[in-house]
């Protein structure tokens, strides 16, 4: 596979020459490689592989009977139909039926209602601001309203909750949401208001359970966030994530955390993108309409660099700035005018984790997934366009030690994603090896 951003037709070269091969045997060879690379066998990854091919052909199909949203936003969130780039199955959805998650995929163009349940008023378990879920409904006496994602509660047996009265059905909402990127996350456009929820689905790495430990850390991670963003030079902003709610029964399962909407933090008139959707594509993109891709890529460095590195140098606070956390929202002319930065779950601080692997984490999660990616599909859209000695001046206006030294370094961290699934690692064990350095060119 050569020669491409993405590249397409694998190849194996056998008997001195290149001969192509199928999906099926590509997973075959890389399986075999693996094995002889590590000495262990994994069963489930190969699968995931062609579950994922499979997921992509589902919605591919889907996609072309759906219309698609008038939002450019919404457009942007549900645009990844291949998804994470590097990633060995990046669209593989459980290994079940299309039909059982389908209907709540976003690159469907779904949109569907919450479940609404009741939870006895003793058994909730809840922290900070979660005012915005009881306008969602209304619970009876005795009980708090719980919204709940209806896919995740195809999966759990709540049979005995309901039986014994711990939990009520209380019907669906009278409104729709929609899913974002992270499939998980829903947007509730009347209402402003993101709502992540629970999914025991392993999607990528990693199962989507809000886990326990993430969520007893919320509100100070959080917080750090918020304040860090909020002292930079500059309208870049934390979409924060106020509070969560659950049932102490079924902490991780039900809990559904609350996320600012967009309105509070935009600038007025801009439109909001989601980053992974303009290196995916999709209609209405601005890469696709700049005529100045030099002052185009400019702006977007402007937006996206200086408070993610200011977040660090000022503050410890390391966010997790990839792709599909970070909004940029773009003025009347298609011209980046501000970053906006999401996911609490993702953001590690000073000193819970080194300096040296915070700042790891930072260049990976900044460059090597989010800015190479950019530069790279707005260079294929203008051939000749080098977008590196602009990155290289925006990350040289910031007097932090570490920057100097990633300007010169000979390589930057790539994720090992591909080995922390066959090996089943945690998702959050990542794992790096180098990659060549264009910012030292």
């Amino acid at each position: 596979m050569r020669g491409e951003r993405r590249p397409a037709d694998p190849e194996v070269f056998a008997a001195g020459h290149w001969h192509h091969i199928g999906h099926t045997e590509l997973v075959k060879l890389v399986a075999e490689e693996l094995r002889r690379h590590t000495g262990l066998s994994n069963h489930e990854l190969p699968a995931e592989m062609i579950d994922s091919r499979d997921a992509v052909a589902a919605l591919l199909a889907a996609r072309a009977g759906a219309t698609a949203p008038e939002d450019p936003y919404q457009r942007s969130e549900q645009s990844l139909i291949t998804g994470h780039p590097y990633h060995p199955a990046p669209k593989a959805r459980g290994g079940g039926p299309v039909a059982g998650w389908l209907p709540y995929a976003p690159e469907a163009h779904a949109r569907f209602p919450l479940v609404l349940l009741g939870v006895r008023e003793d058994l909730v378990v809840e922290e900070g601001d979660t005012a915005a879920l009881d306008a969602l409904g209304e619970a009876p006496p005795g009980y708090r309203l719980l919204p709940a994602h209806p896919w995740q509660l195809d999966l759990l047996d709540l049979e005995p909750a309901f039986a014994d009265g711990r939990l009520i059905r209380l019907g669906t909402t009278g409104f729709e949401a929609w899913p974002t990127a992270a499939i998980r996350t829903l947007h509730v456009p009347g209402r402003d208001l993101f709502l992540k929820f629970s999914l025991d689905v392993r999607i990528t790495n990693d199962i989507r359970r809000l886990w326990r430990h993430d969520l007893l850390k919320l509100r100070r991670t959080d917080a750090a966030a918020a304040a860090a963003l909020a002292a930079t030079d500059g309208p870049a902003a934390w979409l924060g994530d106020r509070g969560y709610r659950t049932a102490d029964f079924a902490f991780e399962e039900l809990a559904v955390l609350v996320r600012d909407g967009l309105r509070p933090h935009l600038l007025p008139g801009a439109t909001p993108l989601l980053a992974a959707g303009l290196v995916e594509g999709f209609a209405g993109s601005p890469l696709d309409g700049t005529s100045d891709p030099e002052a185009w890529w400019e702006a977007y460095l402007r937006v996206v660099v200086p408070p993610a590195l200011a977040a660090f140098a000022d503050h410890g606070v390391v966010l997790e700035a990839h792709l599909q956390n970070t909004l940029v929202a773009v003025d009347t002319d298609g011209t980046p005018v501000q970053a906006l930065f999401r996911d609490a779950e993702g953001v590690k601080l000073l000193p819970d984790v080194s300096r040296a692997a915070g700042w790891e984490r930072l260049v990976y999660c900044l460059v090597v997934n989010h800015l190479a990616e950019v530069a790279a599909a707005l260079a294929e859209r203008h051939p000749g366009l080098d977008p590196w000695p602009a990155a290289r001046r925006a990350l040289a206006r910031h007097d932090l030690p570490e920057t100097a030294a990633l300007l010169t370094a000979p390589t930057l961290p790539g994720k090992t994603n591909l080995l922390l699934r066959w090996t089943g690692a945690d998702g959050a064990d990542a794992r790096y090896l180098p990659l060549p350095n264009p910012l030292a060119g």
